[in-house]
């Protein structure tokens, strides 16, 4: 096997399966987005990926102020690790809406904005904020050709107006994220992108033209950002770059964010002269890819066999049948999908310099902190 970048003094005392962040990568991997986004003020990233106010408070120290948010949990653990404005980038319904507002209250000093692209579902958000005596600030969420949420371009303009009319919301742009975006080129990627954000741009002067608030917009996710920050000025809103995974990694190669969380596994078995079975099931890394759903560091020749809940087999080719590791050995294992893998955990182990630094709680791995 090659060299191991991720292996650590005292790795041999870590109970297995366990995921590891690197913080030093992190901070490689924060300094390269601010550069493609030219600057840290055009940052509104996603809190998603890590859910934790310990890599909420590295992009706060590195001039990253604004977040985005999926669950009222993380919503909580944002505000609460120190940010200036974060966005519920989720449709508000059922008992969300008032823990949604209670945050507000609680938290004054931050701007929290809410998003819809629903008229019924904006209008009863703004009636209970209007019945609570506040104003909630609202992004409408624009359909960018993902077919998940969303306005319809054709629609977006009459119902803003709609809505800039309702009691207790107050307009304050668009929310546009392109998760479908998925051509491996950057110049694929901006030729795609480029007529939605020119459709984009000319609503936002149509709307302030006639008197009406369009000033946040927030664009794109991880693989297109970067072409977004040439088309417009919106604030751009990346993710997974933040840890980064192989499934992006591999998929965009203008995107040269590296790995900062890998998975400490173990050996349990060795049922042939060929295979080999890890500790790594379903239950302890992102079960959403298809199959691999992660890779070997150094024994990237290794394939997947079957892959069940407390059980990872690979088979490796004739040529590696002595590379086979021995029961008990530790090995690491770079997920596929790093932003459901995070959620397994309720901590994960800092290591800096090769050594241990401390545990860091998953915060808003929960579904509930407090409201």
């Amino acid at each position: 096997m090659t060299e191991n970048p991720y292996c650590f003094a005292g790795q041999d005392e870590i109970c297995s399966p366990q995921l590891i962040y690197y913080p030093e990568i992190i901070a490689q991997n924060i300094d390269l987005m601010k550069k493609l986004a030219g600057g840290a003020d055009r940052l509104w990233p996603h809190v998603k990926t890590y859910k934790m106010e310990k890599v909420v408070k590295m992009l706060l120290a590195a001039g990253i102020k604004r977040f985005k948010c999926a669950t009222i949990a993380e919503l909580e653990m944002t505000v609460r690790a120190g940010a200036e404005a974060a966005l519920m980038a989720y449709p508000l319904i059922g008992p969300n809406m008032e823990r949604f507002l209670h945050i507000c209250r609680d938290y004054p000093e931050v701007s929290l904005y809410a998003m819809g692209d629903d008229s019924e579902q904006v209008e009863r958000l703004g009636s209970l904020a209007w019945k609570n005596h506040m104003t909630v600030r609202l992004l409408m969420d624009v359909d960018m050709g993902q077919h998940r949420t969303g306005v319809a371009l054709e629609k977006a303009a009459a119902l803003y107006r709609k809505w800039n009319a309702f009691e207790g919301i107050r307009m304050c742009g668009f929310h546009c994220y392109d998760g479908h975006r998925h051509e491996h080129g950057l110049e694929e990627r901006m030729a795609a992108a480029a007529p939605w954000d020119a459709q984009i741009n000319a609503l936002q002067k149509e709307l302030t033209a006639q008197g009406m608030d369009c000033g946040v917009t927030i664009m794109g996710g991880t693989p297109s950002f970067p072409c977004h920050e040439h088309l417009t000025d919106a604030y751009l809103s990346p993710g997974t770059c933040v840890i980064q995974d192989i499934g992006y990694r591999d998929a965009y190669a203008d995107l040269p964010f590296v790995p900062a969380a890998a998975l400490l596994t173990r050996v349990i078995s060795r049922p042939t002269e060929d295979t080999f079975t890890l500790d790594l099931g379903t239950k302890a890394v992102a079960c959403d890819p298809p199959i691999p759903r992660a890779q070997i560091v150094g024994m990237e020749y290794a394939q997947t066999v079957m892959h069940n809940e407390e059980h990872w087999v690979l088979k490796v080719p004739k040529e590696h049948r002595k590379d086979i590791p021995e029961i008990g050995s530790v090995l690491f294992a770079l997920p596929v999908h790093i932003c459901p893998t995070t959620a397994l955990y309720a901590s994960v182990l800092a290591v800096e310099g090769g050594r241990i630094r401390e545990w860091w709680e998953v915060t808003a791995a929960k579904r509930r902190i407090t409201y």
